[in-house]
């Protein structure tokens, strides 16, 4: 479904499930070697609270809706790949600092609301279009898909 002009598609699925990842196809899905640790990790994170709640994600839906109408300006920032090592408290607040001051600049000079996003804690894996290259070395898939 295209929205207003844009050039972006909308695919909804009313089918959605919590585990319904599971019957689809991964294309990018990395070779694990340990089965069963990825078996115990995948029971470990199922039986965990959800990292936000369905009201938290209706409201950034409806912030997101007012951005495309031009209604308010989307400001998201985070690193392009990120490392366990440097993942602590203090960079943690680093950056959400620099993404408030950019936000602030933003409010003030286009007079709308801006909704800010990190890319944080998420950059750990990166899909790759070809598990190698012709004639280049095996390139990483990050941290979260070498254990």
């Amino acid at each position: 479904m295209y929205s207003r002009g844009l050039m972006t598609q909308t695919h909804v699925s009313n089918d959605w499930k919590p585990a319904s990842w599971q019957s689809r196809v991964a294309s990018q899905q990395p070779p694990y070697r340990d089965s069963v640790r990825l078996e115990e990790t995948i029971a470990r994170l199922s039986s965990l609270p959800p990292l936000v709640t369905s009201w938290e994600v209706e409201a950034l839906k409806e912030k997101l809706a007012a951005a495309q109408r031009g209604d308010a300006f989307l400001l998201q920032g985070g690193d392009c790949a990120e490392s366990f090592e440097e993942c602590s408290s203090e960079n943690v607040v680093q950056k959400l600092k620099i993404l408030l001051q950019m936000s602030l600049v933003l409010v003030m000079g286009l007079k709308r609301p801006v909704i800010r996003g990190g890319r944080m804690a998420g950059q750990y894996a990166k899909p790759r279009s070809a598990e190698r290259k012709p004639g280049m070395a095996n390139h990483s898939r990050a941290t979260a898909v070498t254990w």
